[in-house]
């Protein structure tokens, strides 16, 4: 069991009648503390389960507050949280911070995953998370807590599974500018070229190591033995899980989809493409499921899953 801290007095405005949000702060089993927001439905009562809530790689936490705001108010108690060096987890300065994907997996989402189960004590926890973060999970050491996995617009980063008209431009970006930017400012600038939050040197030599379809060791650097671990673990979990792959998304396509699998080899997948056209919209893309104007048309998608599986493990 990881260790915690929780801040009780840190009380947020929600602007949703129906939620509360509370500000919490983890401590996690190597002694970082990173920050995350808890929402459940106002008056409490019984929940079918809770979420703990995955964001993407480099995408703080803020950006899915309508989403979460959207399952607590159905009665489904969600943490969201960032991991270190990102968002509300993101010290004075990102220069000579260090964190890896190891990190984020082994101590930020297994403190997560250990602080709503003790929180919703019984209640049953699901993984809900959003592009490569939703794979982070199967590298918790806890992760054997999970009731099941909810995985939207999962895939793993590899330039080559991105659709043809992405992959050229991409391909520069992480594995040319990413690496090059990084050792000039000590940590990847994201937000100077406006593409999320800025991403700790560890983590982004990481990413623009990683040229081939194969993940292992040798993207780890110095860190290889805690990532043959992280790699073990993978391959190992074993979940129902529900993939949610968007048409028109040009990183998580359904050949990012299958490369899970390969990572993944025990989940049990129920995969489904979503377009555009089932949220009455033109666009969605990478990030389109999480935008307000998806809550009546893709959210409920989620919601019924989550509780459908909850009665099937009640019934077992």
């Amino acid at each position: 069991m990881q260790g915690f801290e929780y801040m009780e007095h840190e009380l947020l405005i929600s602007d949703h009648p129906a939620v509360i949000e509370e500000s919490i702060q983890l401590t996690t089993q190597d002694g970082c503390k990173i920050q995350g927001t808890y929402f459940v439905r106002n008056g409490n009562g019984h929940h079918p389960c809770a979420v703990v809530f995955n964001c993407g790689a480099g995408i703080a936490s803020r950006h899915y507050r309508y989403f979460a705001q959207f399952l607590a108010s159905s009665g489904i108690p969600v943490l969201t949280y960032d991991y270190r060096g990102i968002g509300l987890s993101k010290p004075a300065t990102l220069r000579k911070f260090q964190a890896t994907i190891e990190d984020w997996a082994e101590y930020d989402c297994a403190a997560a995953i250990d602080w709503l189960s003790v929180r919703t004590k019984k209640t049953r926890v699901f993984g809900v998370g959003h592009s490569v973060g939703s794979i982070l999970f199967c590298g918790a050491p806890n992760s054997s807590v999970l009731a099941g996995l909810v995985m939207i617009g999962a895939h793993t980063a590899y330039y080559g599974d991105y659709r043809q008209a992405y992959r050229l431009p991409m391909a520069v970006l992480w594995h040319g500018v990413m690496p090059v930017l990084t050792s000039i400012f000590g940590f990847f600038p994201a937000k100077l070229l406006r593409l999320g939050d800025d991403i700790p040197k560890g983590v982004a030599m990481q990413w623009a190591r990683r040229r081939t379809p194969i993940f292992g060791p040798q993207s780890a650097g110095v860190h290889s033995e805690r990532m043959r671990r992280l790699v073990g673990r993978l391959s190992k979990a074993e979940f129902d899980a529900l993939i949610l792959t968007i048409t028109d998304d040009g990183f998580a396509t359904k050949a990012g989809a299958a490369r899970v699998r390969e990572f993944l080899p025990l989940l049990h997948i129920n995969h489904q493409l979503i377009s555009p056209a089932q949220a009455g919209r033109k666009r969605l893309g990478h990030f389109g499921f999480f935008r307000r104007e998806a809550s009546e048309t893709l959210w409920p998608i989620v919601l019924r899953h989550l509780k459908t599986q909850s009665e099937l493990e009640s019934v077992v």
